[in-house]
């Protein structure tokens, strides 16, 4: 993971965060770890032409995931002011021009359906398949970035085929089909 693209962010990230607290992540090793941590799920998942990051906050695991895919067009869609112009500073800062910050609630956000759906804690699983409802089609995948909470959340579910991938204290959970 020695990417000129995610020294700057890391670096980006602990210039702003000293300002506005946008992740507790507070040193350098720490940042990389929640990169490395975003970055997992590339040796598992399919290569996605379109994806919705929903609350991106600091970019985990949006901006590593634009990154990753500079052909997928990426949309960080985030609420909160200082985490959009973080985000709008860094997709200009590392010239991704596949990224657009939209900065709407998720359920105000009108959009054509998405080919990955992610996001990193954010809210319970059930709850964040019907807030995207109107963003999803029946090729629509999802990569949920979980901790041990997501197989409680799963036994109130009727999910139709996905993976849990455990790494440490992480479930990477990748919806194939709602």
């Amino acid at each position: 993971m020695n990417n000129k693209k995610f020294e700057k962010f890391a670096s980006i990230l602990l210039e702003w965060n000293r300002v506005h607290n946008l992740t507790g992540a507070r040193s350098r090793e720490e940042i990389f770890s929640n990169i490395e941590d975003s970055y997992y799920p590339y040796s598992f998942i399919q290569e996605p032409k379109s994806i919705l990051d929903v609350g991106s906050g600091a970019g985990f695991p949006g901006i590593v995931l634009s990154i990753l895919y500079p052909k997928a067009k990426v949309v960080l869609c985030e609420p909160r002011n200082k985490r959009a112009s973080f985000l709008k500073f860094v997709a200009i800062e590392l010239e991704l021009d596949n990224v657009r910050v939209v900065k709407k609630r998720i359920e105000n956000y009108k959009s054509s359906p998405f080919n990955l759906i992610t996001s990193r804690a954010v809210m319970d699983t059930a709850q964040l398949i019907d807030l995207t409802y109107h963003l999803r089609d029946d090729e629509t995948k999802y990569l949920l970035y979980k901790g041990e909470n997501i197989f409680n959340e799963l036994k109130e579910m009727k999910l139709i085929d996905y993976d849990i991938i455990e790494r440490g204290k992480r479930n990477y959970l990748y919806i194939k089909k709602v």
